[in-house]
């Protein structure tokens, strides 16, 4: 059996001025988080390999992942941010591929004034340019209206993968017509067969620890793999975000204990799902 590759894992700086999205409200996140914060925690649970997720859109919050990178030979890749819309973004590319480590790319899409940002025609062609490297692009969504603009992103760039992360925010413990709501523009999404999804940050978006049960996010996942295949998911445990819903242990038992899959189906969301993907074959250690 393989180890467990945890597709979405954070760190960041905080004097940096990186992350202005760490409000008073988040507190629990208002420091500095390393990898090795948590590597002897999840190592009791199997977890033996990171993807590195961007937390910002700066160039530094990439620089301090790939720093961390070429410490820790546990990170199997990292997820990158770069200028998609500027015209200079081939010579980032370029500088960002060498490296050898950044196998995927995100931007905060879900903070941007323009909620269709994402679908810009110069966004596009950086788009295009992502693919055409081999790259992966993750979408972050505060909530499953985004999903709407997967099914669009897909078409227009048929060869680029495209991994949903947290599920699109599905609607933990809402009412009947929340979850249908999304279950519908998560299954628009899931249609497009260059549309992969993470299991990750479900029980970090309901909030406090005491708000979420096991038995909250078993419909939520038993619909993701329905609609995906565990071909098409990944484990992520969203450190260090899950310190919100009572920390890396707590979230990953209850994520497993609403999982409902054989143990061939949990080795590809463990780990294989993640390493086809994300090419991680393509960026040995």
């Amino acid at each position: 059996m393989n180890g467990i590759i945890d597709a979405h894992t954070h760190i960041w700086n905080r004097d940096s001025g990186d992350y202005g999205w760490i409000t008073p409200h988040l507190a629990v996140l208002d420091r500095d988080f390393g990898l090795g914060d948590v590597t002897a925690e999840v190592a009791a649970l199997g977890v033996d390999r990171f993807v590195l997720v961007q937390a910002a859109d700066t160039v530094g919050d990439t620089d301090r992942m790939l720093a961390e990178a070429a410490t820790h030979p546990e990170v199997a890749g990292v997820v990158a941010w770069l200028p998609l819309e500027v015209p200079g973004l081939a010579d980032a590319l370029a500088a960002r591929l060498s490296t050898g480590m950044v196998v995927g790319v995100r931007a905060l899409i879900h903070d941007m004034a323009d909620p269709r940002w994402v679908l810009r025609d110069d966004v596009a062609a950086g788009l295009d340019l992502v693919a055409a490297a081999g790259l992966a692009f993750d979408v972050v969504t505060s909530g499953p209206a985004a999903l709407d603009l997967v099914p669009q992103l897909a078409a227009r760039h048929p060869s680029l993968r495209i991994v949903i992360d947290h599920l699109g925010k599905p609607p933990i413990g809402g009412d009947a017509e929340a979850f249908a709501d999304w279950r519908t523009r998560l299954r628009a999404a899931a249609a497009s067969p260059n549309v992969a999804a993470k299991l990750s940050g479900l029980a970090s978006s309901v909030g406090a620890p005491d708000s979420w049960m096991v038995d909250s996010l078993r419909p939520v996942v038993a619909e993701a793999v329905d609609a995906f295949g565990p071909d098409r998911l990944m484990y992520g445990g969203d450190w260090p975000v899950c310190l919100l819903a009572g920390g890396y242990t707590r979230t990953f038992e209850g994520l497993h204990a609403a999982l409902d899959v054989s143990a061939a189906d949990l080795d590809l969301i463990h780990h294989r799902t993640t390493q086809a993907w994300y090419r991680l074959n393509e960026w040995p250690r």
